[in-house]
């Protein structure tokens, strides 16, 4: 039954990393897109000072719970990697001062490495 539930709470966790990546992802394609084909949704889609760094301190805790859980479990170090990649890619373009252009290029390599991370571990806890 423990196993059961904490193969259950580790799923947990990778579905919402998973989630949060995604809309990270459309977030960083989709607004921009937007901005630029319609000037004037621009002032009421204004993205928040803090948004990017608020995203990161949630991709952090919630990835590392999920992959914890996994590797405990599966042993296998790939997924750990792929998405700590994609974390660091993240938090390089919620944290650091690019341009635009490069800030989302950054964010959503690393958003896509970060979902390829926790998709890897679910499928490594799915077979053993």
């Amino acid at each position: 039954m423990e196993v059961l539930m904490a193969t259950l709470r580790q799923d947990l966790f990778d579905r919402l990393a998973i989630g949060a990546s995604t809309l990270c992802l459309i977030h960083c394609l989709a607004l921009p897109a937007l901005l630029v084909a319609i000037p004037a949704l621009s002032v009421f889609l204004s993205v928040p000072e803090g948004f990017h760094a608020l995203a990161f301190a949630f991709a952090v805790p919630t990835s590392a719970a999920a992959l914890t859980l996994g590797h405990r479990r599966h042993r296998r170090t790939w997924p750990a990697v792929v998405a700590v990649l994609g974390l660091t890619a993240i938090g390089i373009g919620a944290l650091t001062p690019l341009s635009e252009a490069a800030e989302t290029a950054i964010t959503v390599a690393g958003s896509l490495l970060l979902a390829a991370g926790h998709a890897l571990n679910a499928r490594a806890m799915r077979h053993g």
